[in-house]
Parts: C-alpha cells; sequence; structure tokens
C-alpha cells in the first residue's frame, strides 16, 4: 500500500509538472492579463484595479517599452487584451503582420509633440537642421501632418496620415528627417535639432508637452489610444468591465489631475 501511495504520488507531481512546463497563457487564470507602456497607459490602469476588483475582475498589468511586443503577445495569446495604441497603428500592424486584432474602447488621445533640447522656438531651427521622426508608418505620417501644421514643411496630400518623407513637396529650410524607433527617441533628443515624440514617451522622459514642445497637437486629434483584443474575446465579460472602468469618471477625473493636458480622455 505505501509503496502504491509513492508512485501515485510521484505520478501526480509529474502531471503537475508537466502542466506548468508550457507555462499558463492568458485568460487560463483568475486574473485579466493587460499590456501596456509605462506612461500613461499602465498608470491608469492602476486607477482601474480596485474598481474591476470589487466587480471580482483582478487584473494583472505587463508593462513594455516597445510598440511591437505588446501586439505580439496579444495575438499569441499571452496577454488577454492591450492598452496602448492608437488604430491607425493597429491597422498598419494588422496588414504587416497578418494579425485580425480589434478595438474594443476609446479610452485617451495623447497630442504628438516636436520638442527640441536646443532651440526654444519653431523659428530657431536652423536651415538643414536634424528632426527626428518615429519610423512606423502610422506615425511617421502623423509627424509630418504634425510638421505641416507648424509651416515647417507642405505635403503632396494635406490630410493622408500616412505619408512619407517622400511625399514632402515643399521644404523652404532644407530640414534632415531622420526616422528612429519610437522608444529610443527620448533618448538621442540632446544630439540632435529637434525630434517628433509620442506623449507617452516624453512623458517617461520628464518631458511636459503644453510647455516643452515646439509644437503640439490640438484636442481634436484623431488619434485615440484604444483597448485591443482578439476578436474572439472582444465581448468577454471581464473585458467589458475594463473597458467601462477605463472610460468611467473616475478615469477622466485622474487624467485632467495627472497630465495638466497631456493627456485627454475620449469623448
Amino acid at each position: 500500500m505505501i509503496r502504491r501511495s509513492l508512485l501515485l504520488s510521484a505520478a501526480a507531481v509529474l502531471t503537475l509538472a508537466a502542466c506548468g512546463a508550457g507555462g499558463e497563457k492568458a485568460g487560463e487564470g483568475d486574473a485579466l492579463i493587460v499590456g501596456a507602456t509605462a506612461v500613461p497607459h499602465a498608470e491608469i490602469l492602476e486607477i482601474v484595479k480596485p474598481i474591476l476588483a470589487a466587480e471580482g475582475v483582478p487584473i494583472e498589468i505587463k508593462v513594455f517599452n516597445d510598440y511591437v511586443q505588446p501586439n505580439v503577445q496579444l495575438a499569441e495569446s499571452r496577454l488577454d487584451v492591450n492598452y496602448f495604441q492608437t488604430k491607425p497603428y493597429l491597422d498598419e500592424f494588422n496588414a504587416a503582420r497578418g494579425t485580425n486584432l480589434v478595438t474594443v474602447a476609446g479610452v485617451h488621445v495623447e497630442p504628438l509633440g516636436l520638442y527640441s533640447r536646443k532651440h526654444n522656438a519653431l523659428a530657431a531651427l536652423p536651415n538643414g537642421a536634424q528632426i527626428v521622426l518615429p519610423n512606423d508608418a502610422s506615425n511617421t505620417g502623423r509627424s509630418l501632418l504634425l510638421l505641416q501644421s507648424a509651416g515647417l514643411i507642405r505635403l503632396r496630400d494635406g490630410e493622408n496620415p500616412l505619408q512619407t518623407v517622400g511625399d514632402i513637396i515643399s521644404n523652404p529650410k532644407d530640414f534632415q528627417f531622420r526616422e528612429v524607433e519610437a522608444a529610443t527617441i527620448p533618448r538621442i533628443l540632446p544630439q540632435v535639432d529637434a525630434a517628433v515624440i509620442n506623449t507617452n514617451y516624453a512623458l517617461d522622459a520628464g518631458l511636459k508637452p503644453r510647455t516643452d514642445a515646439l509644437s503640439l497637437e490640438g484636442a481634436n486629434s484623431p488619434y485615440i489610444n484604444y483597448l485591443v483584443s482578439r476578436p474572439e474575446s472582444q465581448n468577454d465579460a471581464r473585458v467589458q468591465a475594463l473597458a467601462r472602468a477605463l472610460r468611467s469618471q473616475a478615469v477622466k477625473d485622474f487624467i485632467a489631475r495627472k497630465y495638466d493636458g497631456a493627456v485627454i480622455p475620449a469623448a
């Protein structure tokens, strides 16, 4: 009997080890696993944690420092949802990667800004100035529209958000453009004349968009940051609870207090 019990115990241990070897996928545990960039997304998620806990929906926040892995891991079911991106970026990612991630709810807008450590005004940018842009297609086009609205360049199409540097038809000061991965731009800002920086990375680097940006998108920007999921889970009760919490008055009040206009709740 003792020998048989030992054998059964050993078998149970091996079974548990085998189950754990592959790792737990999102949705298999109790917590809703949410991918986000640090600022402001993870900070906002921390505010909704107690709201969701009261509804019996615990969340686990996984912080990323880039724009690719949160979508890759969501598509691979290693996350339940993510919260960091605009729809143009999501559309571009889906087209490039063959994924079909979907938006669940629009939460906030982060006005894109042009920053400089060397010059304190647009007019001070010299001829031939080197200006850095994010290198993903949606943010490159968005950056060029910002520069056009600031009167620095003119584009072939005044409104197309997916234009490239090749679509610049007027560049009076002969600015030189360099495209760099968005997350790295704040680190190289001191080395260039100016750079277009996404607000989440600007805030993370200690920049204050309302006072530090040479030019900043207005509150009417169409680039809303969305909660995103896989198609089969967008109507999951836990995902919908998170969407409601992110669009709650408590979150809107937090955004207004914390970010002083650098982040704006979506309508």
